[in-house]
């Protein structure tokens, strides 16, 4: 399992290398000019002075190679160093904002715990509500729970999440006045009272995502878990005198899980790239608002970081699902 595990990550190195000079070479041909935005009564020597500090200046392949070193070297040290109290990042230059002129990673982290308590929150509570409902709807075929199952995914699945959204907050904020439309990124939990306010803040927001990655997740497994009851060793299983629960919960679950952990584990990064809409509907002031923000200033540096993370938790996600194709199939290990 260990070797497995290592051929993996060995060949996640040139994928990810490989997906990093492709997102820098989209944004190089993209229009648009950073010291657009630049008042017209700063002369030109001066704009070209800040190209210059910017890096802009430098040859495209030497600001590839900077990038590359300030995100795989100078970054991970910063790290150590919060963590440690050591200086190793101490005078290098680091991956700064062109809009804001601090470190992209600084800004990152402070918009983080905002979409991990909005995105993260749902994707947990969307996986927990779709694989009951995905295994019993399997398991009883054509039954009203399966036939009320399927119209729910159904609708939720179809109906985009803005929609959803505004639906939410026309009901029960405008109309009923239960839960805050806009989600309040300064508050602190410090207490009881607002704790519950925490939690009435993301209820639509979180409620909106669930219900979407629920209605996606258990159709896969709902399909996975009906090509697996008839199969032979299922009919094997229940001739020898196994337990139905066994049967369905041991040996079908098991083989029908293998296809859904490849949706499971891709559908982590797709949430926070499509939890983009999500945020500016609700004004949640994280990773996806911040891509949006970046994207209207014509800041390279911070869109190329964020695309950068969001591919890399797909290469991260497709390992670890590869990793639990190994766990869940002993066979898978040897190919």
């Amino acid at each position: 399992m260990l070797t497995f595990t290592f051929r993996r990550l060995v060949l996640a190195i040139p994928t990810l290398l490989f997906i990093s000079l492709v997102i820098f070479s989209l944004l190089q041909l993209a229009p648009g000019d950073p010291m657009a935005q630049v008042p017209l009564t700063v002369p030109p020597e001066v704009k070209e002075r800040m190209r210059e500090a910017l890096g802009l200046g430098a040859p495209v392949h030497i600001q590839f190679f900077k990038w590359l070193v300030q995100f795989f070297w100078v970054e991970p040290q910063v790290l150590i160093d919060s963590i440690f109290g050591t200086t190793f990042s101490e005078g290098k230059l680091r991956v700064l904002s062109w809009q804001t002129r601090s470190p992209v990673m600084d800004i990152v982290v402070q918009r983080l715990p905002q979409t991990l308590w909005v995105v993260g929150m749902s994707y947990v509570l969307g996986v927990m509500i779709a694989l009951p409902i995905g295994i019993y709807s399997a398991y009883r075929q054509y039954s009203a729970f399966d036939q009320i199952g399927t119209f729910v995914s159904m609708v939720g699945f179809s109906v985009p999440t803005f929609f959803t959204g505004v639906l939410l907050i026309v009901i029960f904020s405008v109309n009923l006045g239960w839960f805050p439309s806009i989600y309040d990124t300064t508050h602190k939990v410090s207490d009881w009272d607002s704790f519950m306010f925490q939690i009435r803040q993301m209820i639509m927001p979180v409620a909106v995502l669930a219900l979407y990655n629920a209605a996606q997740i258990s159709r896969f497994m709902r399909a996975s878990m009906l090509d697996n009851l008839n199969q032979d060793y299922v009919r094997t299983a229940r001739a020898k005198g196994l337990g139905e629960k066994t049967v369905v919960l041991v040996h079908v679950l098991r083989n029908s899980m293998i296809p859904v952990v490849t949706v499971i584990a891709l559908g982590v990064p797709q949430v926070f790239g499509g939890a983009i809409i999500t945020e500016q509907v609700f004004k949640v002031n994280g990773l996806g608002q911040l891509l949006i923000t970046s994207i209207e200033a014509n800041d390279l540096p911070m869109v190329q970081t964020l695309t950068f993370i969001f591919a890399l938790l797909i290469v991260i996600f497709n390992l670890i699902a590869d990793v639990l194709y190994g766990i869940l199939d002993p066979r898978i290990r040897y190919d």
